[in-house]
């Protein structure tokens, strides 16, 4: 493919996901106020765009209670801190087996939740953006399965949509554009279609080049996209999706360390992120832009 650098670049910070790092890093935040001051330290530092999980304040556990998520959007909005928020519905598909000779049985630690409750909190809190995990994939643990099946997405896409708010794909190997591309061409997911390119994460599209080439070429030219990789090659994927034409995505969900020994905050990283850019020549471009961009309101605005 031609070099297509993009020299108007929006940060995306993932303030804190929903992986079992809650005690690996003291700046993993834990609390609807901790996760929310995170979001505007990162906001401050260059983020457009703040993708935000909650956790259990007392444990650091993910969580999916709507009341985190209410104290969350409400403290980012009340801060008056310029920045678009976007919440995850990815909770609530995890299936997870007792070992192989239990396949006959849904573990009690399974969390499966259906379409209306998985999108609760996104309905109420009204996000400018929010998530949708495009495919059912084995992640890293042994025996535990993150489910979106077909017609669960369709459900799931309708409802999102007719709350206002814009989805963001996030695509974890090139199946899961496939299937995008589907739901898109039905109008089940509205233009402008916006997807992430998931880079990395076991066992979905593994962070080589050749791969991340392969799910950017899958990308519809009309469709805005970004990218982000796991740990050590958070960094360099930050340069390659400069460079392929997309935006970037950085933050304590997929890396904790800002160099060897040394742990990051998510402002940090944000802040590397955006040298990285402007070194590369192009500019990191602010909320009010990306609005533009994605046909945006600061508040989902409520169908009429």
């Amino acid at each position: 493919m031609p070099l297509a650098m993009n020299r108007e670049v929006f940060i995306t910070c993932a303030v804190t996901g929903s992986g079992g790092t809650q005690d690996r890093s003291p700046y993993v935040p834990r609390s609807p106020e901790q996760i929310a001051k995170s979001a505007i330290d990162a906001a401050k530092a260059g983020a457009a765009v703040v993708h935000c999980h909650v956790r259990d304040p007392e444990t650091g556990k993910p969580s999916r209670d709507g009341r985190l998520y209410r104290e969350v959007t409400e403290r980012i909005r009340d801060s008056g801190t310029d920045v678009v928020l976007n919440l995850t519905a990815g909770m609530g598909g995890d299936l997870m087996f007792d070992g192989s000779e239990a396949m006959d049985r849904m573990s009690a630690k399974s969390d499966m939740a259906g379409a209306t409750e998985r999108v609760a909190h996104v309905v109420e809190c009204r996000p400018e953006i929010c998530t949708l995990d495009c495919g059912t994939m084995n992640f890293n643990e042994a025996d535990y399965v993150m489910v979106n099946t077909p017609g669960l997405l369709r459900d799931m896409a309708k409802r999102m949509a007719d709350s206002g708010t814009r989805i963001e794909i996030e695509a974890f190997d090139t199946g899961h554009l496939w299937l995008a591309k589907q739901l898109a061409s039905e109008g089940i997911i509205p233009d402008p279609v916006l997807v992430q390119l998931c880079m990395g994460v076991p066992w979905g599209a593994p962070d080589d080049l050749n791969t991340f080439l392969a799910m950017v070429n899958n990308v519809p030219s009309n469709w805005f996209w970004s990218a982000f990789a796991l740990g050590r090659n958070q960094m360099a994927y930050v340069a390659a999706s400069v460079l392929a034409g997309g935006n970037v995505r950085v933050g304590l969900e997929d890396n904790l360390w800002l160099d060897k020994g040394v742990l990051a905050t998510n402002a940090q990283l944000v802040e590397r992120a955006a040298t990285i850019i402007s070194n590369l020549g192009a500019r990191v471009i602010t909320p009010a832009e990306v609005r533009v961009k994605l046909k945006l309101e600061k508040r989902a605005p409520l169908p009429r």
